[in-house]
């Protein structure tokens, strides 16, 4: 073979004949069709021959026509080579069927009707490795934002429930189901899942990301994802359902406008996480005390041979629940909303499905779609509790922002320690944007502050307007399960907004009565379960924090003890510290 019927080792040794080739190549250009399709390779294509090469030798037109026929386009064979130009880009016929590349549809590259049994089995013997090169992280897609189209309403929905009810599960098939994560990515998880042994899980790997998670199937952190409807956007946070990690259930709860509580209806399952000790009771109570106004039930596993879309076992899980749930707050017409559904199979979720003829509401996704709008101001202080922080390129903190707004290149101070630092980068749910509402789950890359010195639970505040920062403070808590009494001088963990701290109970100052709201003259020696009182707490470190009626976000906080939440509250009053 002719050395130059091959790419050369170095594009120097062309250049003579390029240079003789200039005009050759001008003319080319002008037939190049820009508005081409963008370029997909093709990893089993022949040898790639230059036009220019193959007119110099005709002995190699069979190669040519062996080129066609591969790529399966018919021409005939007294047609001149195929050019890079012309010919190839202006027949009329569609990419895929060109390629021989393993598409989304077809993982693992299926054999085609239209494509040759020697090209398919090449593409069968080097998938498993391509998928291994290609995926090994799974990308969210970002969908594409149109520069003039209006900012969708923001709204942050976790989801709660007891441990293995589906939460994980429902929050992937939603992902897959509005199309952020491919059918590629989802095969691939159901291949590993599989080896383990876990073919049921592989949906809830979406969100569980670590291998801890994966492996045992529980979810430790607050999974974090998003999803876009016609006219919202929706920031997914799959909170733990463990005992062990209701810490972490807290702080995603304290970030949601929005509660999905997901029981399963499954025989034995529900009972066991509702009955006393069961997450679904503790979930929806803190969910409550974390500020979240509306609640939807997904009875989840309704297609399980126990349940089999039984109306009489949803009514009974519905019968058990809203007594429990308008004892913890929620307004049963108002705030609720029950609907049956099957996270595994994605029933219910975005289409309506015939096995379940009874229900007659919309599915899960188009009913977050037709949620009335929350009403947030967006010229109020600016207040950003942190979440989470970390290193990358500069300090880069994760938060919602709960009231106000932040643009690019601002100057904020961060509470309590009052370091003025500057936001470099602004990205909403990994979008990168130039200013953001409230509501919105945010990373900010900040400048001026090393990572070390925030801690989760400080707070990001415009410097004309400062939040409150102590440690004493005087609240209404409401003891919801301890068993013996409480007196002054009991230690336990507080929890508000994004920070956890320890807390003293220092003083008692009155007991409040539920149904007159009453206050006692004289001065209560215990409190005990299901009485409320007025008590002074004073914190181990400084916080922040704002009284209930000027800034209820910040203004409500859960005491635990032993891993059970004892009390909720809420701040009355912030007391100055005494030199």
């Amino acid at each position: 073979m002719d050395p130059r019927d091959t790419a050369p080792d170095s594009w120097e040794q062309e250049d003579d004949v390029e240079a003789t080739l200039d005009g050759q190549l001008e003319s080319a250009f002008t037939t190049l069709n820009v508005n081409a399709k963008p370029f997909v390779p093709n990893v089993n294509a022949a040898e790639f021959v230059p036009a220019f090469v193959m007119k110099a030798h005709s002995e190699d037109h069979d190669s040519a026509v062996a080129v066609e026929k591969i790529s399966t386009m018919e021409v005939s064979e007294s047609a001149a080579p195929v050019e890079n130009g012309d010919t190839e880009m202006t027949t009329e016929e569609p990419w895929d069927q060109k390629e021989a590349e393993p598409n989304e549809e077809e993982p693992g590259g299926g054999s085609c009707g239209d494509r040759g049994p020697a090209v398919v089995a090449t593409t069968e013997e080097m998938a498993p490795e391509m998928m291994e090169e290609e995926e090994e992280t799974p990308v969210t897609k970002v969908p594409p934002t149109q520069p003039d189209a209006p900012k969708k309403e923001h709204i942050n929905v976790v989801f709660i429930g007891h441990v293995d009810a589906g939460k994980s599960t429902i929050g992937g098939q939603i992902m897959y189901l509005t199309g952020m994560v491919d059918k590629r990515t989802l095969e691939k998880y159901e291949r590993e899942a599989k080896e383990k042994n876990r073919e049921t899980w592989y949906l809830s790997w979406a969100l569980d990301t670590n291998q801890e998670e994966r492996d045992k199937g529980k979810t430790v952190e607050v999974g974090r994802a998003y999803f876009e409807t016609d006219k919202k956007h929706f920031t997914i946070l799959d909170a733990p359902g463990h005992k062990s990690f209701v810490p972490n259930m807290i702080g995603g709860a304290s970030q949601a406008d929005l509660a999905v509580l997901v029981i399963s209806a499954r025989k034995g399952e529900f009972e066991t996480g509702f009955e006393k000790g069961g997450q679904t009771r503790e979930h929806a109570m803190l969910a409550k005390t974390a500020g979240v106004k509306h609640l939807i039930v997904l009875v989840n596993k309704m297609d399980d041979p126990t349940v089999n879309w039984s109306l009489e076992r949803y009514e009974e899980c519905k019968e058990k629940l809203v007594p429990f749930l308008k004892k913890v707050g929620f307004n049963p017409k108002k705030d609720i909303h029950f609907m049956p559904c099957s996270g595994l199979t994605g029933a219910n979720l975005k289409e309506p499905t015939d096995r379940c003829s009874w229900y007659t509401g919309l599915p899960f996704i188009p009913h977050l779609d037709s949620l009335p709008n929350f009403n947030r101001s967006s010229d109020g202080p600016v207040r950003l509790p942190i979440v989470d922080k970390y290193k990358d390129m500069g300090t880069v903190i994760l938060g919602k922002l709960e009231s106000g707004s932040i643009s690019k290149a601002q100057q904020l101070v961060m509470m309590p320690n009052r370091h003025v630092v500057e936001v470099l980068s602004l990205l909403s749910d990994d979008v990168e944007t130039d200013d953001a509402g409230p509501g919105e789950n945010l990373k900010l890359r900040l400048k001026g502050i090393e990572e070390e010195e925030i801690l989760p639970g400080f707070i990001l505040c415009n410097a004309e307007n400062l939040c409150h920062s102590g440690r004493t403070f005087d609240a209404q808590i409401v003891i919801i399960e301890h068993k013996s009494i409480i007196c002054p001088g009991y230690n336990a963990v507080l929890h508000i907004h994004t920070c956890i701290e320890e807390v003293q109970i220092t003083a008692l100052i009155c007991l409040v009565d539920k149904k007159t709201g009453e206050k006692s003259k004289t001065r209560p020696r215990f409190v005990k379960q299901d009485q409320v009182c007025i008590a002074r707490l004073r914190t181990a470190g400084t916080i922040c924090l704002e009284t209930f009626k000027d800034f209820p976000q910040m203004g409500r906080f859960t005491l635990r003890d032993e891993g059970k939440t004892i009390a909720i509250g809420k701040v009355l009053k912030l007391v100055a510290e005494r030199d």
